[in-house]
């Protein structure tokens, strides 16, 4: 069952990385048109539309990533001491109750929403000609998916914690700098000490 669970940690975490050199494509598009608009007093027609379509399908793909890898923002003032055990409880009733509801619906009016952006070949209103948004409406559905998916895993793993009394192991990833993990790593407390001699 653990190798299910970390499996399907590994695509969220695959699409999430994919998904994050959007932000190399939004970057250079906002530098572009900061150029373009100030520098040579000729700004872009698309500029809104594409900053806020790449930002959209950034955010959205990085949804399931960001449940894998159990980083989404939660009022943990008191969670933080409770016992394995009674925070499994808790995430369960919270991803039975309204998590998976929440997210199937968005998979559902999300499939819709793009159907009939594809069936007109929408366009973007906010501009006079502007580009097609129908493909970029698809990933409301499909990040939908991956979050249920990634949600099933999480209902798994509170499971497993209220049977075995601590939460299993997730896939690791890329973390923050943390002093003590790198001390160790380049064994800075091995080094002998420094002794002053007195003259």
């Amino acid at each position: 069952m653990q190798s299910v669970l970390l499996a399907i940690d590994r695509l969220s975490t695959w699409v999430g990385q994919l998904f994050s050199w959007v932000i190399v494509l939004l970057t250079g598009l906002i530098v572009y048109e900061v150029c373009a608009r100030y520098i040579f007093n000729n700004p872009g027609r698309w500029a809104f539309d594409g900053s806020y379509m790449l930002y959209g399908t950034l955010f959205m793909m990085a949804g399931a990533y960001t449940l894998a890898k159990g980083g989404h923002v939660r009022g943990d003032v008191l969670y933080g001491f409770f016992q394995p055990r009674t925070q499994a409880a808790i995430d369960l009733v919270l991803y039975i109750v309204f998590f998976m509801p929440g997210v199937i619906a968005l998979v559902w009016a999300g499939y819709k929403f793009a159907g009939e952006s594809w069936a007109i070949k929408e366009t973007s209103s906010i501009t006079a000609d502007g580009p097609p948004i129908y493909p970029f409406k698809t990933i409301i559905p499909f990040a939908g998916l991956l979050l249920v998916l990634q949600g099933f895993v999480e209902i798994v793993r509170c499971i497993i914690c209220l049977r075995d009394g601590e939460w299993p192991s997730r896939e690791q990833d890329v973390e923050e700098v943390d002093v003590d993990k790198l001390k160790a790593m380049v064994h800075a407390d091995d080094a002998p000490a420094q002794t002053k001699t007195g003259a």
